[in-house]
């Protein structure tokens, strides 16, 4: 085979893995890649951040569990991708971003736009290459994708030298990736998977708690299958919702510091919490020597770091999610002792308990008349797409309430900045989406602060018919911030007015958008069902909601879990 430049091996070894999307901005050293792309059938699309870019291959990735890929040049290209990389890291989102870097003979000098991005970005990877030798460059490309992918999956940067993508090198055979530092247990040891399932025959109080690596492992089906096999309550972080489905009697919401009342009173009260690919965070777990006292504990993960990382763990099982709950279903069904039946009645006094607690606090809000609640518009939003949207935030209040007032029925739903909390996520992780499944309705729930982050990228949306609607709820403050002013500060509110914002529905039109604008509750539902029948625009529904309105439940900083203060 005659031998072809490196920036040929890159589109080669994108269309090995099936890439057919990229997102990225371009510069000096990676012109070579980007002209090559020419020929290529990838999709190339232009966003008007780097920041963008990297949401944007985010969302992709997590609306169709595929890598998702950024292209971002050097220096400054490859820094504003940075935010979005550390996003993807503590979300565990495989994506692999290609940075470009100046010629090996000028790394070291401070050659123009020429930064360490292997260095700085280290810490928010799930590894990182500088392709120094451009005989590694398709190994590394390939290790990359295997790595982003497998085990708990995550970030990948490859930085790649303008003369190595130059260079002419041969194209070698694909071989099976093996690592000798990288070999994750996917496997679930049958004692645990026994001894994890014999607990579930004392327990009393049982409660399963889901996190962001059900979805990430596509065992959604089987965690279902297990909760209502067992007729156990179930409790989702932001990552986990849609991981079971919302509208299940079972299901008690979210729970953690906007979490629902009963969801935080049935983890404080269980005897036996099943946390299946969650981390037990801080949002979560409030004070740690309070946070389900009464339970024994059992953890699924892929990753033996986050088991006993932040509360000590009873029953470890170290595997994938999905093999880990076919081995439990299995086992219960193999069991002459085990019954549904004789669970949902053993069950029964517990799931009543969970109930009334639910009946008691159930999420609400207080109807103020022709005010419009940002409740009411998430409801809205819910009830006329039928819940089948994928729905993208930014961070905040925003989040909060669609989390709260969205029901999400399927994974892959929901696709928000957990573990970061990066405002500007929404819109381009909503474009990404939509590039992903350009028949699907996909929303982006953003406040008036966060939309402004990368509203820039409302003319890539444009640019590639990515008719993505943006419903803002526009209180005029930076919110959640406020919120904490309000109820901890004596509402001195600094730093959090919004005093100067766009007319977001003249901003709408002078990106080629439709801009609708809803004043008073009666408007709402109108505005929705016109964006919504707008199948080829970009949308922008300004929401003017109440100014002051606050997210409850909320669980101050440094209290437990119970201590929630209420509507």
């Amino acid at each position: 085979m005659s031998k072809i430049t490196g920036a040929q091996a890159i589109v080669k070894c994108l269309q090995e893995e099936g890439v057919d999307t990229i997102f990225g901005f371009p510069g000096g050293v990676i012109l070579d890649l980007y002209d090559e792309l020419m020929d290529s059938p990838i999709k190339n699309l232009l966003v008007r951040h780097e920041q963008g870019a990297v949401h944007a291959a985010d969302g992709y990735a997590r609306a169709s569990g595929k890598v998702g890929v950024a292209l971002l040049t050097s220096g400054p290209g490859a820094t504003n991708g940075v935010t979005g990389i550390a996003t993807a890291y503590m979300d565990s989102i495989p994506i692999v971003v290609l940075t470009g870097q100046v010629p090996r003979a000028l790394i070291g000098n401070d050659a123009f736009q020429e930064v360490d991005i292997v260095g700085i970005t280290r810490p928010c990877t799930k590894h990182n290459y500088l392709v120094n030798d451009p005989d590694d460059l398709v190994r590394v490309l390939r290790e990359a994708f295997y790595l982003a992918a497998s085990g708990r999956p995550g970030p990948v940067l490859v930085d790649m030298p303008k003369d190595v993508m130059a260079a002419k090198i041969d194209f070698p055979e694909r071989k099976e990736i093996r690592m000798k530092t990288y070999q994750p247990t996917v496997e679930p040891h049958p004692g645990q998977v026994a001894k994890a399932c014999k607990a579930f025959f004392k327990a009393k109080r049982p409660v399963l708690y889901v996190g962001g690596g059900v979805i990430l492992s596509n065992s959604s089906k089987e965690l279902t299958e297990l909760a209502e096999k067992t007729q156990i309550p179930v409790t989702m972080t932001l990552m986990g919702l849609g991981a079971f489905p919302g509208t299940n009697p079972l299901s008690m919401g979210m729970l953690g510091m906007h979490g629902s009342y009963a969801a935080n009173m049935m983890v404080a009260k269980s005897d036996l919490l099943i946390a299946v690919g969650a981390r037990f965070d801080d949002r979560i777990t409030g004070r740690l020597d309070t946070f389900a006292k009464e339970a024994e504990i059992i953890h699924i993960d892929i990753d033996p770091t986050s088991i006993s990382k932040n509360v000590k763990v009873d029953i470890p099982l170290v595997a994938d999610c999905k093999n880990a709950l076919q081995a439990m279903n299995a086992w219960f069904d193999s069991n002459p002792d085990f019954s549904t039946i004789a669970f949902a009645e053993k069950h029964k006094p517990w799931l009543e308990q969970v109930n009334e607690w639910n009946n008691k606090h159930p999420l609400s809000y207080i109807d103020e008349g022709e005010i419009i609640k940002p409740q009411f518009v998430i409801e809205t939003i819910n009830r006329l797409t039928g819940g089948d949207a994928i729905i993208t935030t930014e961070v905040g209040q925003n989040q909060m309430w669609t989390a709260q007032f969205y029901k999400f029925n399927q994974p892959r739903q929901l696709l928000t900045s957990g573990g970061l909390g990066t405002m500007g996520y929404g819109l381009p992780a909503a474009i990404g989406a939509k590039i992903a499944f350009p028949d699907a309705t996909v929303i982006d729930i953003a406040g008036d602060g966060s939309i402004q982050m990368n509203i820039q990228e409302l003319a890539t949306a444009k640019q590639y018919g990515a008719a993505v609607k943006v419903a803002i709820l526009n209180n005029g403050y930076l919110g959640m911030v406020r919120q904490w002013q309000e109820l901890f500060y004596d509402r001195r509110y600094s730093g959090t007015p919004m005093e100067v914002t766009p007319d977001f529905v003249e901003l709408a039109k002078a990106y080629g958008a439709v801009g609708l604008r809803a004043k008073t509750k009666s408007e709402v539902e109108a505005v929705v069902k016109e964006a919504l029948a707008i199948k080829d625009k970009v949308v922008i529904m300004d929401f003017v909601i109440k100014r002051e309105e606050c997210v409850f439940p909320m669980v101050p900083a440094g209290r437990s879990t119970t201590e929630m203060l209420l509507v």
